[in-house]
């Protein structure tokens, strides 16, 4: 072989469809790009426990559009469940919906935990259009029987 037919690393470039002695790179993309959907409305689901929150965005389907935590944003242990962690998940859950247009949401807020007001409140302010908020946590009424007395 020639020097000129070895494809060096340094030969190609950002894996464009860019030829190196006449032969197209390996990372060459063919096709046209796929259309992104434009969703106007859809819905924000806030899970906030004690230990962690959880943002996910759908659309009016409740098809998942884009989701974050506090441990995908780089939190551990006890800041997991912080008023800051929660306005740092909703602003990166903002970031990757942003392409999708989603503007409108209806708020759903399940858990006790501190991130619930905070995440709300920070999807006000990144840019939302808050158009309700719901509490669908679970309160239990009455519960189990419970055991019977214990005889001594």
């Amino acid at each position: 072989m020639t020097e000129e037919e070895i494809i060096t690393p340094a030969a190609v470039t950002d894996g464009d469809a860019k030829t190196v002695a006449g032969k197209p790179a390996r990372g060459a993309v063919k096709g046209k790009k796929k259309a992104v959907r434009q969703i106007p409305q859809g819905r924000a689901y806030v899970h906030a426990s004690f230990n962690n929150t959880i943002v996910s965005l759908t659309d009016p389907n409740g098809n998942i559009v884009a989701w974050s935590s506090a441990g995908n944003c780089g939190f551990k242990g006890p800041k997991k469940a912080t008023p800051f962690a929660a306005s740092v998940i909703v602003k990166k859950v903002f970031e990757k919906v942003e392409q999708f247009g989603l503007k409108d949401v209806h708020v759903f807020v399940t858990g006790i935990g501190n991130g619930r007001d905070a995440a709300v409140r920070a999807l006000n302010t990144v840019g939302f259009n808050v158009l309700s908020i719901k509490d669908t946590t679970p309160v239990p009424h009455n519960g189990c029987r419970p055991r019977r007395a214990r005889r001594m």
